[in-house]
Protein backbone atom coordinates (compact mmCIF):
# COMPACT_ATOMS: atom_id res chain seq x y z
CA UNK A 1 0.00 0.00 0.00
CA UNK A 2 1.41 3.41 -0.96
CA UNK A 3 1.03 6.79 0.69
CA UNK A 4 -1.56 7.60 -1.98
CA UNK A 5 -3.75 4.87 -0.51
CA UNK A 6 -3.76 6.65 2.85
CA UNK A 7 -6.53 8.99 3.98
CA UNK A 8 -5.63 11.82 6.35
CA UNK A 9 -8.62 13.00 8.38
CA UNK A 10 -9.61 14.46 11.72
CA UNK A 11 -9.52 11.89 14.47
CA UNK A 12 -12.72 10.55 15.99
CA UNK A 13 -13.16 9.30 19.54
CA UNK A 14 -13.15 5.75 18.16
CA UNK A 15 -9.57 6.30 16.86
CA UNK A 16 -8.10 6.89 20.32
CA UNK A 17 -6.84 3.38 21.06
CA UNK A 18 -5.39 2.81 17.59
CA UNK A 19 -3.70 6.23 17.58
CA UNK A 20 -2.26 5.60 21.05
CA UNK A 21 -0.93 2.24 19.89
CA UNK A 22 0.79 3.92 16.91
CA UNK A 23 2.33 6.40 19.37
CA UNK A 24 3.55 3.57 21.61
CA UNK A 25 5.07 1.56 18.74
CA UNK A 26 6.68 4.62 17.20
CA UNK A 27 8.11 5.84 20.51
CA UNK A 28 9.60 2.42 21.26
CA UNK A 29 11.16 2.15 17.78
CA UNK A 30 12.45 5.72 17.46
CA UNK A 31 13.54 6.36 21.04
CA UNK A 32 14.87 3.11 22.51
CA UNK A 33 17.23 4.96 24.85
CA UNK A 34 14.55 7.32 26.23
CA UNK A 35 12.51 6.22 29.21
CA UNK A 36 8.78 6.40 28.47
CA UNK A 37 7.38 8.33 31.42
CA UNK A 38 3.90 6.78 31.18
CA UNK A 39 2.48 3.28 31.03
CA UNK A 40 0.64 2.06 27.94
CA UNK A 41 -2.65 2.40 29.84
CA UNK A 42 -1.84 6.01 30.75
CA UNK A 43 -0.95 6.83 27.13
CA UNK A 44 -4.23 5.30 25.91
CA UNK A 45 -6.18 7.23 28.54
CA UNK A 46 -4.39 10.47 27.52
CA UNK A 47 -5.38 9.94 23.88
CA UNK A 48 -9.00 9.11 24.74
CA UNK A 49 -9.57 11.85 27.31
CA UNK A 50 -7.18 14.66 26.38
CA UNK A 51 -5.62 14.60 22.92
CA UNK A 52 -8.54 13.64 20.71
CA UNK A 53 -11.30 15.55 22.53
CA UNK A 54 -9.29 18.68 23.41
CA UNK A 55 -6.69 19.13 20.63
CA UNK A 56 -6.77 19.26 16.86
CA UNK A 57 -5.86 15.65 16.17
CA UNK A 58 -5.44 14.13 12.71
CA UNK A 59 -4.91 10.49 11.78
CA UNK A 60 -3.59 8.77 8.68
CA UNK A 61 -5.62 5.69 7.85
CA UNK A 62 -4.58 2.90 5.45
CA UNK A 63 -7.52 0.59 4.83
CA UNK A 64 -9.07 0.51 8.28
CA UNK A 65 -5.80 0.88 10.14
CA UNK A 66 -4.46 4.05 11.79
CA UNK A 67 -0.82 4.38 10.67
CA UNK A 68 0.05 7.91 11.81
CA UNK A 69 -1.07 10.89 13.83
CA UNK A 70 -0.59 14.63 14.06
CA UNK A 71 -1.67 16.76 17.00
CA UNK A 72 -1.82 20.56 16.92
CA UNK A 73 -2.52 22.86 19.84
CA UNK A 74 -2.43 26.53 18.97
CA UNK A 75 0.91 27.14 17.24
CA UNK A 76 2.40 23.98 18.74
CA UNK A 77 2.88 20.84 16.73
CA UNK A 78 2.46 18.62 19.78
CA UNK A 79 2.75 15.15 18.25
CA UNK A 80 3.75 13.64 14.93
CA UNK A 81 4.15 9.88 15.08
CA UNK A 82 4.08 7.21 12.39
CA UNK A 83 3.79 3.47 12.66
CA UNK A 84 7.40 2.28 12.21
CA UNK A 85 6.49 0.41 9.01
CA UNK A 86 5.30 3.72 7.49
CA UNK A 87 8.46 5.74 8.09
CA UNK A 88 10.22 6.93 4.95
CA UNK A 89 7.13 6.70 2.76
CA UNK A 90 6.17 10.39 2.62
CA UNK A 91 3.46 10.32 5.25
CA UNK A 92 5.39 12.58 7.64
CA UNK A 93 5.81 15.06 4.78
CA UNK A 94 2.02 15.07 4.28
CA UNK A 95 1.47 15.75 7.97
CA UNK A 96 3.95 18.65 8.03
CA UNK A 97 2.32 20.14 4.93
CA UNK A 98 -1.06 19.86 6.62
CA UNK A 99 0.27 21.46 9.82
CA UNK A 100 1.67 24.39 7.84
CA UNK A 101 -1.65 24.80 6.00
CA UNK A 102 -3.53 24.74 9.31
CA UNK A 103 -1.06 27.16 10.97
CA UNK A 104 0.12 29.44 8.13
CA UNK A 105 1.46 32.04 10.58
CA UNK A 106 3.98 29.63 12.07
CA UNK A 107 4.58 26.55 14.17
CA UNK A 108 6.79 25.42 17.00
CA UNK A 109 7.64 21.98 18.35
CA UNK A 110 10.01 20.15 20.63
CA UNK A 111 11.94 16.96 19.97
CA UNK A 112 14.50 15.12 22.04
CA UNK A 113 18.13 15.97 21.32
CA UNK A 114 18.93 12.26 20.88
CA UNK A 115 16.33 11.92 18.09
CA UNK A 116 18.60 12.68 15.14
CA UNK A 117 16.16 11.42 12.47
CA UNK A 118 13.36 13.70 13.78
CA UNK A 119 15.73 16.66 13.99
CA UNK A 120 16.87 16.15 10.38
CA UNK A 121 13.25 15.69 9.26
CA UNK A 122 12.07 18.97 10.82
CA UNK A 123 15.13 20.89 9.62
CA UNK A 124 14.50 19.60 6.09
CA UNK A 125 11.00 21.07 6.40
CA UNK A 126 12.29 24.54 7.29
CA UNK A 127 12.16 24.38 11.08
CA UNK A 128 15.04 26.12 12.82
CA UNK A 129 16.45 25.54 16.26
CA UNK A 130 15.26 28.14 18.77
CA UNK A 131 16.25 26.70 22.14
CA UNK A 132 17.89 23.71 23.82
CA UNK A 133 16.78 22.60 27.26
CA UNK A 134 18.04 20.19 29.89
CA UNK A 135 14.74 18.30 29.80
CA UNK A 136 13.37 19.52 33.11
CA UNK A 137 10.23 20.74 31.31
CA UNK A 138 9.22 17.34 29.91
CA UNK A 139 7.94 14.21 31.62
CA UNK A 140 10.89 12.11 30.46
CA UNK A 141 13.49 14.58 31.81
CA UNK A 142 15.28 14.18 28.48
CA UNK A 143 17.19 17.12 26.94
CA UNK A 144 15.22 18.53 24.04
CA UNK A 145 15.27 21.14 21.32
CA UNK A 146 12.56 23.67 20.55
CA UNK A 147 12.13 24.29 16.81
CA UNK A 148 10.16 27.01 15.05
CA UNK A 149 8.87 27.43 11.52
CA UNK A 150 7.79 30.77 10.11
CA UNK A 151 6.43 31.30 6.61
CA UNK A 152 8.64 33.08 4.14
CA UNK A 153 7.67 36.63 3.44
CA UNK A 154 8.30 38.03 0.01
Amino acid sequence: MSRDDVTVRRAHDADARAAADVWLRSYAAALPSVRCAHSAAEVRNWFANVLIPQYETWVAVAGNTVVGLLVLNGRDLKQLYLDPSWRGRGLGDRFVTLAKQRRPDGLSLSTFQVNGPARRFYERHGFTEAERTDGQGNDEREPDIRYVWAPRTS
